[in-house]
């Protein structure tokens, strides 16, 4: 569940994100034991948790949590030199480093060789990691 991720992401048990959270440890209990659906929640016990959490409150909701899932699973097992390319490129983003245009290319290889050469990643994942890598920061 993304709330016991986010927990141990944070350091807190449930306890400490209920009294942080400010709000009543059983209904936190009732949504991480699935009792309780978050989404059934009132809108101020979703932003007192997304805020403690430091995620949005669409995060939480069903739909957040299916796209986190379908990005942890796009972003992360894939064939080896594709997931070492997209790290290197992650970590080329974040040093603003001067080989990103090298490493730009070897992820743009890479993505293209594990989805048409390799057949290893399915069309529609390979356009997601175009679209969130590649595209997005061309002109950045």
């Amino acid at each position: 569940m993304i709330l016991d991720d986010l927990m141990q992401k944070n350091g807190l048990s449930r306890y400490r994100l209920a009294v942080t959270a400010g709000i009543p440890h059983a209904t936190l209990n009732d949504i991480c034991s699935g009792k309780t659906k978050l989404e059934r929640c009132s809108a101020e016990t979703v932003y007192k948790l997304a805020k403690t959490l430091g995620v949005s409150m669409e995060q939480l909701t069903e739909s957040g949590i299916r796209e986190t899932q379908r990005e942890h699973s796009y972003e992360y097992g894939l064939p080896d030199y594709l997931q070492h390319d997209l790290d290197t490129y992650k970590e080329g983003l974040k040093t603003h480093s001067p080989l990103l245009d090298c490493y730009w290319g070897e992820l743009y290889g890479s993505i293209n060789m594990a989805e048409i050469s390799d057949g290893l990643i399915t069309p529609e994942h390979a356009d997601y990691l175009r679209q969130k890598f590649l595209w997005r920061n061309k002109s950045a």
